[in-house]
């Protein structure tokens, strides 16, 4: 599967962005859909995601009540609606997908990844 993110750029604290992560090469599998970000020297850091089927979702603290994770599925797209963003939010974020049952929250587990979206936060 090709996972392509985009929707990134510059914002002012408090400024709301939604990034989207477009699908390819699916072929009917079920995927786990994250959103990870990383900064720069830092380890990329789980955000938030999905069940490609259910209404599970999952986010980390940091962004729990500011950032909705969600999908099309008939568009093959996943979307992350990020609100009160803070200067900390600031980072590349990807999209990754895996197919197996493992940790959603393990970064290692997904296999396949987009190429990742600018978000920077002004203070």
């Amino acid at each position: 599967v090709q996972l392509q993110a985009s929707g990134g750029g510059p914002v002012q604290a408090g400024g709301s962005l939604r990034l989207s992560c477009g699908a390819s090469g699916r072929s009917g599998r079920a995927y786990d859909m994250v959103w990870v970000r990383q900064v720069p020297g830092k380890e990329r850091e789980f955000v938030a995601g999905l069940p490609w089927r259910g209404d599970r979702k999952w986010y980390s603290d940091s962004v729990k009540g500011r950032f909705t994770v969600s999908r099309d599925s008939a568009k093959d797209t996943v979307w992350l609606q990020m609100s009160s963003l803070k200067p900390e939010d600031t980072a590349v974020y990807y999209c990754a997908a895996k197919t197996d049952s493992s940790s959603v929250y393990r970064i290692s587990n997904y296999v396949y990844w987009g190429q990742g979206t600018l978000v920077t936060v002004s203070s």
